[in-house]
């Protein structure tokens, strides 16, 4: 476990489905012994209320999916007036997202990082992804195919890529033929460098064998 001393942390996952963010963020949570607070815990629980609605698929759709960021940001707030970090799992898709994170670590004086999920390898994350929409515990909401992934991607339109500013962020190459284990402590160690002393530097980690 590492001592993340009285400084209060937000540790923002970021990126799209199948890259390995949870994954990650599972191993991160259970190493640092903080609260993991997952957007599709969330999303999940929201099954009934989606088919049980009388408005169209897609705007249902999008009303559950903001509700879910708001329930996940206010368990977070709770989390950090109690004086714990938190791992927060969910795509980070849109700059108003990172903004009212800003807005919470303002508020709570906690430190904000993002670790992003980005694999070099597009034909592994491929496999990942459509190895676990083939899966039985497939996720309803979540691309299950490379092509929904595909057409996910064009509805962002490019938004994802955007400048987070100061907010200091580790762009991780999951694809990178190294274990889960090492993969953690690299993430570990620009956390615990962004601790003590904010600093606006970004990162890229692309890990070698």
């Amino acid at each position: 476990m590492v001592d993340l001393g009285q400084a209060k942390m937000i540790i923002a996952m970021k990126g799209h489905p199948g890259t390995g963010k949870s994954t990650l963020a599972q191993s991160l949570a259970s190493f640092l012994k903080i609260p993991l607070i997952d957007k599709d815990d969330v999303r999940h629980c929201t099954f009934s209320l989606q088919n049980s609605s009388r408005s169209s698929i897609a705007s249902i759709s999008k009303l559950l999916n903001d509700l879910s960021y708001h329930v996940i940001w206010q368990i977070a707030s709770t989390q950090l007036r109690l004086g714990l970090s938190v791992i927060l799992d969910s795509p980070l898709s849109r700059k108003t997202h990172l903004d009212q994170l800003g807005f919470l670590a303002s508020s709570a004086g906690a430190r904000l990082v993002i670790i992003e999920c980005k694999p070099l390898d597009e034909d592994q994350w491929r496999r990942r992804l459509e190895q676990r929409g083939a899966a039985h515990q497939a996720s309803w909401h979540k691309p299950s195919t490379w092509q929904d992934l595909q057409r996910l991607l064009e509805e962002y339109d490019g938004c994802t890529d955007y400048d987070v500013g100061d907010v200091p962020k580790l762009v991780v190459d999951t694809t990178a033929d190294v274990g889960v284990d090492k993969l953690v402590s690299r993430v570990v160690q620009f956390i615990v460098s962004h601790t003590y002393r904010p600093s606006d530097s970004c990162g890229v980690l692309q890990l070698q064998s």
